[in-house]
Protein backbone atom coordinates (compact mmCIF):
# COMPACT_ATOMS: atom_id res chain seq x y z
CA UNK A 1 0.00 0.00 0.00
CA UNK A 2 1.24 3.55 -0.60
CA UNK A 3 1.59 5.95 1.35
CA UNK A 4 -0.51 8.26 -0.32
CA UNK A 5 -3.64 5.63 0.09
CA UNK A 6 -2.73 5.08 3.93
CA UNK A 7 -2.97 8.69 4.74
CA UNK A 8 -6.31 8.75 2.51
CA UNK A 9 -7.97 5.51 4.67
CA UNK A 10 -6.66 6.75 8.01
CA UNK A 11 -8.33 10.59 7.22
CA UNK A 12 -11.57 8.00 5.86
CA UNK A 13 -11.42 6.24 9.43
CA UNK A 14 -10.91 8.97 11.61
CA UNK A 15 -13.97 11.00 9.64
CA UNK A 16 -15.90 7.68 10.69
CA UNK A 17 -14.85 7.87 13.94
CA UNK A 18 -15.92 11.27 13.88
CA UNK A 19 -19.37 11.15 12.94
CA UNK A 20 -19.88 8.02 15.04
CA UNK A 21 -19.04 10.10 18.37
CA UNK A 22 -21.59 13.21 17.45
CA UNK A 23 -24.19 10.63 16.73
CA UNK A 24 -23.74 9.01 20.15
CA UNK A 25 -23.30 12.45 21.69
CA UNK A 26 -26.44 13.78 20.10
CA UNK A 27 -28.09 10.55 21.05
CA UNK A 28 -26.91 9.49 24.84
CA UNK A 29 -26.07 12.32 26.50
CA UNK A 30 -29.79 13.66 26.90
CA UNK A 31 -30.76 10.16 27.97
CA UNK A 32 -28.00 10.08 30.65
CA UNK A 33 -28.58 14.08 31.84
CA UNK A 34 -32.29 12.87 32.24
CA UNK A 35 -31.49 10.35 34.91
CA UNK A 36 -29.36 12.42 36.70
CA UNK A 37 -31.56 14.99 37.11
CA UNK A 38 -34.23 12.10 38.03
CA UNK A 39 -31.68 10.57 40.81
CA UNK A 40 -30.86 13.76 42.03
CA UNK A 41 -34.79 14.76 42.33
CA UNK A 42 -35.36 10.91 44.35
CA UNK A 43 -32.35 11.61 46.52
CA UNK A 44 -33.73 15.16 47.86
CA UNK A 45 -37.39 13.83 48.11
CA UNK A 46 -35.78 11.04 50.29
CA UNK A 47 -33.80 13.39 52.71
CA UNK A 48 -37.32 15.60 52.83
CA UNK A 49 -39.17 12.61 53.80
CA UNK A 50 -36.90 11.44 56.05
CA UNK A 51 -34.93 14.43 58.06
CA UNK A 52 -33.50 11.71 60.37
CA UNK A 53 -30.84 10.65 57.93
CA UNK A 54 -27.88 12.46 57.59
CA UNK A 55 -26.96 13.48 53.92
CA UNK A 56 -23.21 12.31 54.34
CA UNK A 57 -24.25 8.98 55.76
CA UNK A 58 -26.88 8.24 52.52
CA UNK A 59 -23.74 9.08 49.99
CA UNK A 60 -21.47 6.46 52.00
CA UNK A 61 -24.42 4.56 51.52
CA UNK A 62 -25.22 4.73 47.86
CA UNK A 63 -21.27 4.25 47.72
CA UNK A 64 -21.54 1.08 49.36
CA UNK A 65 -24.10 -0.33 47.10
CA UNK A 66 -22.30 0.86 43.60
CA UNK A 67 -19.12 -0.86 44.75
CA UNK A 68 -21.42 -3.89 45.49
CA UNK A 69 -22.50 -3.66 42.38
CA UNK A 70 -19.16 -3.23 40.35
CA UNK A 71 -17.95 -6.52 41.86
CA UNK A 72 -21.28 -8.79 41.11
CA UNK A 73 -23.45 -8.51 44.55
CA UNK A 74 -26.88 -8.05 43.53
CA UNK A 75 -28.40 -4.56 46.08
CA UNK A 76 -31.71 -6.42 46.28
CA UNK A 77 -30.78 -9.89 47.92
CA UNK A 78 -31.69 -10.74 51.37
CA UNK A 79 -29.20 -12.06 53.58
CA UNK A 80 -28.76 -15.51 52.05
CA UNK A 81 -25.57 -15.26 49.48
CA UNK A 82 -25.53 -15.96 46.56
CA UNK A 83 -22.12 -16.24 44.54
CA UNK A 84 -21.50 -14.71 40.98
CA UNK A 85 -18.52 -16.91 40.38
CA UNK A 86 -20.89 -20.34 40.76
CA UNK A 87 -19.49 -23.12 38.29
CA UNK A 88 -21.42 -22.28 35.12
CA UNK A 89 -20.19 -18.88 35.27
CA UNK A 90 -16.96 -19.51 35.90
CA UNK A 91 -16.89 -21.27 32.84
CA UNK A 92 -18.81 -18.38 30.77
CA UNK A 93 -16.78 -15.60 32.22
CA UNK A 94 -13.64 -18.29 30.63
CA UNK A 95 -15.09 -18.47 27.35
CA UNK A 96 -15.26 -14.95 27.06
CA UNK A 97 -11.96 -14.40 27.89
CA UNK A 98 -10.64 -17.21 25.35
CA UNK A 99 -13.14 -15.80 22.14
CA UNK A 100 -11.65 -11.87 23.29
CA UNK A 101 -15.48 -11.19 23.81
CA UNK A 102 -15.00 -10.00 27.02
CA UNK A 103 -18.46 -8.58 28.11
CA UNK A 104 -17.14 -7.09 31.40
CA UNK A 105 -20.21 -8.02 33.31
CA UNK A 106 -18.31 -10.32 36.10
CA UNK A 107 -14.31 -9.74 36.07
CA UNK A 108 -11.75 -10.81 39.19
CA UNK A 109 -11.23 -8.03 41.46
CA UNK A 110 -8.41 -9.68 43.80
CA UNK A 111 -4.71 -9.58 43.00
CA UNK A 112 -4.47 -13.11 42.21
CA UNK A 113 -7.05 -13.57 40.31
CA UNK A 114 -5.92 -10.60 38.09
CA UNK A 115 -2.69 -12.32 37.61
CA UNK A 116 -4.28 -15.62 36.90
CA UNK A 117 -6.24 -13.98 34.21
CA UNK A 118 -3.41 -12.25 32.36
CA UNK A 119 -1.41 -15.86 32.12
CA UNK A 120 -4.65 -17.35 31.57
CA UNK A 121 -5.67 -15.07 28.41
CA UNK A 122 -2.41 -15.19 27.16
CA UNK A 123 -2.46 -19.47 26.82
CA UNK A 124 -5.90 -19.38 26.15
CA UNK A 125 -6.18 -17.01 22.86
CA UNK A 126 -4.06 -19.08 21.08
CA UNK A 127 -5.77 -22.16 21.86
CA UNK A 128 -8.69 -20.92 20.75
CA UNK A 129 -7.95 -19.52 17.60
CA UNK A 130 -6.65 -23.65 17.00
CA UNK A 131 -10.22 -24.40 17.49
CA UNK A 132 -11.72 -21.91 15.65
CA UNK A 133 -9.86 -22.73 12.76
CA UNK A 134 -10.63 -26.31 12.79
CA UNK A 135 -14.19 -25.33 12.99
CA UNK A 136 -14.18 -23.32 10.69
CA UNK A 137 -12.26 -25.64 8.25
CA UNK A 138 -15.13 -28.34 8.77
CA UNK A 139 -17.78 -26.31 8.62
CA UNK A 140 -16.17 -24.61 5.08
CA UNK A 141 -15.94 -28.42 3.52
CA UNK A 142 -19.98 -28.51 4.91
CA UNK A 143 -20.85 -25.22 3.19
CA UNK A 144 -19.05 -26.46 -0.08
CA UNK A 145 -20.54 -29.99 -0.08
CA UNK A 146 -24.10 -28.13 -0.16
CA UNK A 147 -22.92 -25.54 -2.60
CA UNK A 148 -21.80 -28.41 -5.00
CA UNK A 149 -24.93 -29.88 -5.40
CA UNK A 150 -26.57 -25.88 -5.87
CA UNK A 151 -23.96 -25.61 -8.56
CA UNK A 152 -24.87 -28.88 -9.98
CA UNK A 153 -28.56 -27.96 -10.71
CA UNK A 154 -28.31 -24.78 -11.71
CA UNK A 155 -25.05 -25.75 -14.18
CA UNK A 156 -27.79 -28.39 -15.64
CA UNK A 157 -30.80 -25.48 -16.30
CA UNK A 158 -27.68 -24.17 -18.47
CA UNK A 159 -27.44 -20.26 -15.79
CA UNK A 160 -24.31 -18.00 -16.85
CA UNK A 161 -21.14 -18.68 -14.76
CA UNK A 162 -21.94 -15.13 -13.11
CA UNK A 163 -25.10 -15.43 -12.05
CA UNK A 164 -23.75 -18.94 -10.55
CA UNK A 165 -21.38 -17.34 -8.46
CA UNK A 166 -23.53 -14.65 -7.67
CA UNK A 167 -26.21 -16.98 -6.51
CA UNK A 168 -23.90 -19.52 -4.58
CA UNK A 169 -22.30 -16.48 -2.10
CA UNK A 170 -25.57 -15.06 -1.48
CA UNK A 171 -27.13 -18.28 -0.24
CA UNK A 172 -24.16 -19.31 1.85
CA UNK A 173 -24.16 -15.74 3.30
CA UNK A 174 -27.96 -16.25 4.10
CA UNK A 175 -27.66 -19.92 5.45
CA UNK A 176 -25.26 -18.60 8.36
CA UNK A 177 -27.68 -15.49 8.99
CA UNK A 178 -30.76 -17.81 9.27
CA UNK A 179 -28.59 -20.49 11.37
CA UNK A 180 -26.53 -17.71 13.99
CA UNK A 181 -28.40 -14.73 13.86
CA UNK A 182 -31.91 -14.92 13.43
CA UNK A 183 -32.61 -18.03 15.16
CA UNK A 184 -30.73 -17.24 18.17
CA UNK A 185 -32.49 -13.83 18.30
CA UNK A 186 -36.03 -15.46 18.52
CA UNK A 187 -34.23 -17.87 21.07
CA UNK A 188 -32.98 -14.92 23.30
CA UNK A 189 -35.97 -12.81 22.65
CA UNK A 190 -38.53 -15.33 24.02
CA UNK A 191 -35.93 -17.39 26.52
CA UNK A 192 -34.60 -13.60 27.95
CA UNK A 193 -37.90 -11.93 28.14
CA UNK A 194 -35.96 -9.25 25.85
CA UNK A 195 -37.12 -7.04 22.88
CA UNK A 196 -36.68 -7.97 19.54
CA UNK A 197 -34.38 -4.69 19.31
CA UNK A 198 -32.28 -6.19 22.49
CA UNK A 199 -32.08 -9.31 21.47
CA UNK A 200 -30.46 -8.33 17.74
CA UNK A 201 -28.16 -6.03 19.73
CA UNK A 202 -27.02 -9.00 21.50
CA UNK A 203 -26.29 -11.01 18.98
CA UNK A 204 -24.86 -8.57 17.08
CA UNK A 205 -22.12 -7.53 19.30
CA UNK A 206 -21.37 -10.86 20.56
CA UNK A 207 -20.54 -12.60 17.48
CA UNK A 208 -18.28 -9.22 16.37
CA UNK A 209 -16.31 -9.75 19.60
CA UNK A 210 -17.60 -6.25 20.69
CA UNK A 211 -19.13 -7.58 23.84
CA UNK A 212 -20.23 -4.32 25.98
CA UNK A 213 -22.07 -6.40 28.76
CA UNK A 214 -25.03 -4.27 29.28
CA UNK A 215 -26.70 -7.83 27.82
CA UNK A 216 -25.71 -10.81 28.80
CA UNK A 217 -27.81 -14.00 28.28
CA UNK A 218 -28.25 -15.96 31.59
CA UNK A 219 -28.13 -13.12 33.90
CA UNK A 220 -31.26 -11.20 33.40
CA UNK A 221 -33.93 -14.05 32.82
CA UNK A 222 -31.76 -16.38 35.63
CA UNK A 223 -31.45 -19.46 33.40
CA UNK A 224 -27.06 -20.17 34.16
CA UNK A 225 -27.63 -23.48 32.03
CA UNK A 226 -27.45 -20.82 28.79
CA UNK A 227 -24.22 -19.91 29.72
CA UNK A 228 -22.68 -23.63 27.75
CA UNK A 229 -24.98 -23.08 24.87
CA UNK A 230 -24.07 -19.40 24.19
CA UNK A 231 -20.35 -20.36 24.31
CA UNK A 232 -20.64 -22.66 21.65
CA UNK A 233 -23.05 -20.74 19.61
CA UNK A 234 -20.34 -18.45 19.45
CA UNK A 235 -17.87 -20.52 18.93
CA UNK A 236 -19.54 -21.98 15.82
CA UNK A 237 -20.96 -18.80 14.85
CA UNK A 238 -17.76 -17.27 14.71
CA UNK A 239 -15.92 -19.83 12.52
CA UNK A 240 -18.89 -20.64 9.88
CA UNK A 241 -18.78 -16.31 9.43
CA UNK A 242 -14.67 -16.54 9.28
CA UNK A 243 -14.89 -19.10 6.72
CA UNK A 244 -17.07 -16.75 4.82
CA UNK A 245 -15.18 -13.53 5.21
CA UNK A 246 -12.06 -15.75 3.69
CA UNK A 247 -13.84 -17.33 0.77
CA UNK A 248 -14.93 -13.93 -0.14
CA UNK A 249 -11.60 -12.07 0.39
CA UNK A 250 -10.08 -15.14 -1.76
CA UNK A 251 -12.46 -14.24 -4.40
CA UNK A 252 -11.58 -10.72 -4.58
CA UNK A 253 -7.79 -11.82 -4.15
CA UNK A 254 -8.33 -14.00 -6.86
CA UNK A 255 -10.11 -11.58 -9.10
CA UNK A 256 -7.79 -8.67 -8.64
CA UNK A 257 -5.11 -10.85 -9.30
CA UNK A 258 -6.40 -11.55 -12.62
CA UNK A 259 -7.43 -8.19 -13.56
CA UNK A 260 -3.88 -7.30 -13.02
CA UNK A 261 -2.14 -10.05 -15.27
CA UNK A 262 -4.99 -9.08 -17.86
CA UNK A 263 -3.65 -5.30 -17.79
CA UNK A 264 0.11 -6.16 -17.92
CA UNK A 265 -0.56 -8.45 -20.73
CA UNK A 266 -2.04 -5.64 -22.32
CA UNK A 267 0.09 -3.46 -22.18
CA UNK A 268 3.13 -5.74 -23.45
CA UNK A 269 1.05 -6.25 -26.13
CA UNK A 270 0.73 -2.70 -27.20
CA UNK A 271 4.11 -1.74 -26.28
CA UNK A 272 6.11 -4.47 -28.58
CA UNK A 273 4.32 -4.43 -31.70
CA UNK A 274 6.23 -6.94 -34.04
CA UNK A 275 7.13 -5.91 -38.07
CA UNK A 276 4.63 -6.82 -40.53
CA UNK A 277 1.49 -6.73 -37.82
CA UNK A 278 -1.19 -7.22 -41.04
CA UNK A 279 0.81 -9.98 -42.38
CA UNK A 280 0.06 -13.74 -41.50
CA UNK A 281 3.90 -14.26 -39.75
CA UNK A 282 2.62 -10.59 -37.83
CA UNK A 283 -0.80 -12.68 -36.36
CA UNK A 284 1.41 -15.54 -35.45
CA UNK A 285 3.78 -13.59 -34.03
CA UNK A 286 1.22 -11.83 -31.83
CA UNK A 287 -0.82 -15.26 -30.97
CA UNK A 288 2.86 -16.42 -29.75
CA UNK A 289 2.93 -12.76 -27.64
CA UNK A 290 -0.61 -13.74 -25.71
CA UNK A 291 0.82 -16.88 -25.00
CA UNK A 292 4.06 -16.47 -23.50
CA UNK A 293 1.90 -12.79 -21.72
CA UNK A 294 -0.35 -15.61 -20.04
CA UNK A 295 0.65 -15.90 -16.03
CA UNK A 296 1.91 -19.25 -15.01
CA UNK A 297 0.24 -19.47 -11.92
CA UNK A 298 -1.91 -21.89 -12.52
CA UNK A 299 -5.00 -20.59 -10.18
CA UNK A 300 -4.61 -17.34 -12.40
CA UNK A 301 -4.29 -18.73 -16.06
CA UNK A 302 -7.43 -20.65 -15.69
CA UNK A 303 -10.45 -19.20 -16.32
CA UNK A 304 -13.80 -18.02 -14.06
CA UNK A 305 -16.41 -19.00 -15.65
CA UNK A 306 -16.25 -22.67 -14.53
CA UNK A 307 -17.71 -24.79 -11.44
CA UNK A 308 -14.22 -25.28 -9.82
CA UNK A 309 -13.40 -21.40 -9.29
CA UNK A 310 -16.59 -20.43 -7.66
CA UNK A 311 -16.73 -18.62 -4.53
CA UNK A 312 -17.01 -21.84 -2.63
CA UNK A 313 -14.02 -23.26 -3.83
CA UNK A 314 -11.66 -20.83 -4.00
CA UNK A 315 -11.11 -21.14 0.04
CA UNK A 316 -7.45 -23.79 0.29
CA UNK A 317 -8.39 -25.66 3.46
CA UNK A 318 -7.09 -29.35 4.35
CA UNK A 319 -9.68 -31.11 3.05
CA UNK A 320 -9.03 -30.01 -0.11
CA UNK A 321 -5.99 -30.81 -0.07
CA UNK A 322 -5.99 -34.28 1.25
CA UNK A 323 -8.27 -35.54 -1.19
CA UNK A 324 -11.22 -35.68 1.05
CA UNK A 325 -13.20 -33.61 -2.16
CA UNK A 326 -12.23 -34.33 -5.44
CA UNK A 327 -12.40 -31.27 -7.35
CA UNK A 328 -12.16 -31.58 -11.22
CA UNK A 329 -11.43 -27.37 -11.69
CA UNK A 330 -10.80 -28.03 -15.51
CA UNK A 331 -13.67 -29.07 -18.00
CA UNK A 332 -12.96 -31.43 -20.75
CA UNK A 333 -12.80 -29.00 -23.37
CA UNK A 334 -10.08 -27.18 -21.27
CA UNK A 335 -7.91 -30.15 -20.90
CA UNK A 336 -8.29 -31.19 -24.54
CA UNK A 337 -7.46 -27.67 -25.27
CA UNK A 338 -4.25 -27.85 -22.64
CA UNK A 339 -3.20 -31.98 -24.99
CA UNK A 340 -3.36 -29.87 -28.30
CA UNK A 341 -1.04 -27.17 -26.55
CA UNK A 342 1.62 -29.68 -25.19
CA UNK A 343 1.09 -31.97 -29.08
CA UNK A 344 2.04 -29.05 -30.43
CA UNK A 345 5.13 -28.33 -28.30
CA UNK A 346 6.61 -31.43 -28.63
CA UNK A 347 9.79 -31.21 -30.85
CA UNK A 348 8.60 -32.85 -34.77
CA UNK A 349 10.58 -36.13 -35.58
CA UNK A 350 12.48 -35.72 -39.03
CA UNK A 351 10.50 -37.32 -41.67
CA UNK A 352 12.44 -38.71 -44.68
CA UNK A 353 11.92 -37.23 -48.32
CA UNK A 354 9.15 -39.45 -50.77
CA UNK A 355 11.89 -39.07 -52.82
CA UNK A 356 14.49 -40.57 -51.29
CA UNK A 357 14.12 -44.67 -50.45
CA UNK A 358 14.74 -45.27 -46.55
CA UNK A 359 17.38 -47.70 -46.13
CA UNK A 360 16.17 -50.05 -43.11
CA UNK A 361 18.91 -52.92 -41.39
CA UNK A 362 17.82 -56.24 -41.36
CA UNK A 363 16.39 -55.62 -37.95
CA UNK A 364 13.78 -53.19 -39.05
CA UNK A 365 15.76 -50.08 -38.32
CA UNK A 366 16.53 -46.90 -40.59
CA UNK A 367 20.60 -46.77 -41.27
CA UNK A 368 21.57 -43.80 -42.01
CA UNK A 369 23.15 -42.64 -45.29
CA UNK A 370 27.03 -43.05 -45.98
CA UNK A 371 28.28 -40.03 -46.88
CA UNK A 372 29.20 -39.37 -50.70
CA UNK A 373 32.86 -40.43 -51.62
CA UNK A 374 35.08 -37.49 -52.56
CA UNK A 375 36.23 -37.87 -56.61
CA UNK A 376 39.76 -38.03 -57.46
Amino acid sequence: MHGSTLIFVLIGVLLYLMMGALVFNALEAPHEESHHDELQATRKEFLGNYTCVDPEHLSKLIDVVAEAISVGVDPNSNTTFSTSWDLASAFFFCGTIVTTIGYGNISPKTTWGQLFCICYTLVGIPLFGFLLAAAGDHLGTSLRNAIAKVEALLWKWKVSPTIVRVITAVLSILLGCVLFIFVPILVFQKVEDWTWLESAYFVVITLTTVGFGDYVAGTTGGNPEMFPLVWFWVLFGLAYFVSILSMIGNWILVLTKKTRAESQSEVTQTDRVPEGVGSDKGKDLVKEEKLHAMPKDPVLSQPLDYLGENLAYIDESSDAVSGKIHLDPLPKRRRQRRHLRRDQQKPKTPKTSPNEPENKAPNGDIRQKDPPTPKL
